[in-house]
């Protein structure tokens, strides 16, 4: 995964948006800004991409995006509470459709007990009031590699939730619907051939 894959994704979050006519904000603290990089480096981003906050410190988090001070103090910067927070404080701060949050340990220093170089949590927040929550445990892979993973980590969630929530149903329900079936088949015929010897 590298810078070729976030183009790629980049191109493809940018068209689904455009088609559905969805605007983005970006929150990064361990990426520093490079989602908002991906997504301008595509020229005509500017019809989609609103604006890009870099929280670095728990202080620009409680201040840029509305992070309460007890969610850092109790779960860290480095949590599921901690990047909701800071989609959900993006997406109101802006005004926009979507926003991604990234918040995580990079390396090669910053792990605490419990919380090692390389994981990342991220969530992306929509105006239709879904949410999803990611977390990553890339490893000590370097710093550069955590960065980019993460990026295209992002630009994915965003993607899933570009989508209208109506395209995830039916393949959902169909899946719901084929299980049963699937597990009963085997105890049928289970009970087939136990009959069988006794006759």
């Amino acid at each position: 995964m590298g810078g070729s894959d976030a183009r790629a994704l980049s191109r493809s979050l940018l068209d689904l948006c455009r088609m559905r006519k969805l605007t983005i904000a970006t929150a990064e603290s361990c990426t520093g800004g490079l989602v908002a990089g991906a997504l301008t480096d595509i020229p005509g981003s500017s019809d989609v991409i609103d604006r890009g906050f870099v929280t670095y410190s728990n202080e620009a988090k409680r201040a840029m995006l509305g992070v309460k001070a007890a969610t850092l103090e109790t779960f860290g910067a480095v949590s599921k509470e901690t990047a909701t927070a800071m989609a959900v404080g993006a997406l109101e701060k802006a005004g926009v459709d979507l926003a991604v949050s990234i918040t995580g340990i990079a390396g090669p220093g910053g792990a605490t007990p419990g919380k090692p170089v390389g994981l990342v949590h991220f969530a992306v927040a929509s105006r239709d009031g879904r949410i999803i929550h990611r977390e990553q445990r890339f490893g000590a892979i370097g710093r550069s590699t955590v960065r980019q993973r993460s990026v295209v980590e992002a630009l994915r969630m965003l993607i899933e939730l570009a989508r209208p929530p109506q395209a995830t149903k039916p393949r959902r329900e169909a899946v719901s619907r084929l299980r049963p079936r699937v597990a009963r088949s085997p105890r049928s015929h289970a009970v087939k051939r136990r009959r069988t010897p006794r006759g």
